[in-house]
């Protein structure tokens, strides 16, 4: 499968910035299931290329002189299949790194019980994938309602939420069991869904078969359809774009994304 993707996020400020500093992990991840045909990001400044703790693709940006919006668009085609698994710049990583909670995967009573009573296979795929089915039952797809801080609990606790609560809900869950578990960002083949294109699902170890993909708000395990950005401890760790300003007013957020595919 092929995916050809546009991306393009635009932030614009009630008066000027003065200096603004972003962190992009928008390049697919080198991965032997993925591979990138052709890939273009267009940015208001120069970009610096790295690696970062969990292997993901990135680029420092700086801006500084005046300004009052930043549009970064994205373009580009990536080719999916292979093997399963995965196999990138993160081996050396133990999975016990991904063993951890953070703040916004903190397991609190409620999410504790929870997690109790849904996730009693630790051995297989199938065990997470009940889990996955228990989590969008008891947190309904709802965009507009949770913020990219909000926490595991609170997307429990209020029923509602994105695919990025229901991956930190998955988790929360894992986490708390003893099985490590991580944050998966990047983009899907929509196909008749009527969730977004811009997606986030997770991945579980399993002692004997290593790192499993689970797309918890799909109910399935992410394999082809699956393009993969970034991984990390959480959302913030794997998120698209993040960055901090100096001056700027009150900001305003447009993001638009299109991903076709072609058999």
């Amino acid at each position: 499968m092929r995916l050809s993707i546009r991306h393009e996020t635009e932030y614009r400020y009630t008066t000027p910035a003065h200096y603004s500093i972003q962190q992009l992990r928008l390049t697919p991840r080198i991965e032997p299931q993925q591979r990138v045909l052709n890939w273009r990001i267009d940015a208001p400044g120069r970009l610096q290329r790295f690696a970062d703790a969990y292997g993901n693709v990135s680029h420092t940006m700086v801006l500084t002189a005046p300004h009052d919006a930043i549009r970064v668009v994205v373009t580009g085609s990536v080719e999916l299949g292979g093997p399963g698994g995965t196999d990138q710049g993160d081996r050396e990583l133990s999975p016990l790194v991904f063993a951890v909670a953070t703040p916004l995967t903190a397991a609190d009573e409620p999410v504790l019980e929870f997690a109790g009573q849904h996730l009693r296979n630790k051995d297989r795929a199938a065990g997470f994938l009940a889990l996955a089915e228990s989590i969008c039952s008891a947190v309904a797809y709802e965009s507009g309602i949770t913020e990219v801080t909000s926490t595991a609990a609170h997307a429990l606790e209020i029923g509602r939420g994105v695919c990025q609560d229901h991956a930190h809900l998955f988790i929360a869950c894992c986490r708390s069991g003893g099985v490590p578990a991580r944050y998966v960002s990047g983009y899907v083949d929509p196909g008749h869904s009527d969730q977004a294109a811009s997606h986030a699902w997770a991945e579980v170890w399993i002692e004997g078969e290593g790192w499993v993909s689970v797309d918890v708000t799909h109910r399935e395990l992410a394999r082809e359809g699956h393009c993969r950005l970034a991984i990390g401890r959480d959302y913030l760790s794997a998120a698209p774009v993040r960055g901090v300003r100096t001056g700027g007013g009150e900001e305003s957020l447009r993001v638009q994304v299109s991903v076709l595919a072609d058999q």
